[in-house]
């Protein structure tokens, strides 16, 4: 499969994400940027989960529909055309790191997934259902891993 550079100007590839994007700091999304999206993407889909939180893999966000001609998406902001959905918080859109007090370092998978359309999503589709999902039908992909621990 072809691949997908994500990357992002707030920290380097299993670096440790600022403080500032953690649910106890300001809570906002990290900047991102792409390049080697692929011609006969419909639409891109993004998803942020932590597969090392103590009840399993946790969704921080998932964003569906993104503008396949879009390069990134700044801090705080939704990525170009996106539909942000419910995080592991019940909560829309981007919910920080929070890992349990006194764990080791938490790995945060940041996943950029260009599909040829747009992914059927069940009710209550859990973060592994869509990864694997996507996964199936990615005509790229690209991860970039933040890291961590209060």
């Amino acid at each position: 499969m072809a691949g997908i550079e994500l990357r992002s100007a707030a920290f380097n590839d299993h670096a440790f994400l600022p403080d500032r994007y953690a649910k106890a700091g300001e809570n906002v999304s990290p900047p991102l940027a792409w390049s080697g999206v692929p011609g006969d993407t419909a639409e891109l889909l993004l998803l942020c989960e932590d597969p090392d939180a103590p009840t399993g893999t946790f969704l921080h966000w998932l964003v569906t529909g993104i503008d396949p001609l879009s390069t990134g998406v700044d801090s705080g902001q939704t990525p170009p055309g996106g539909r942000p959905h419910t995080n592991g918080f019940g909560e829309e859109g981007w919910g920080g790191p929070q890992p349990p007090v006194g764990d080791d370092a938490h790995r945060y998978f940041f996943r950029l997934y260009a599909l040829p359309e747009s992914l059927p999503l069940s009710e209550g589709a859990t973060a592994d259902d869509v990864r694997e999902a996507a996964e199936r039908a990615a005509l790229a992909d690209g991860t970039l891993v933040g890291r961590y621990q209060r």
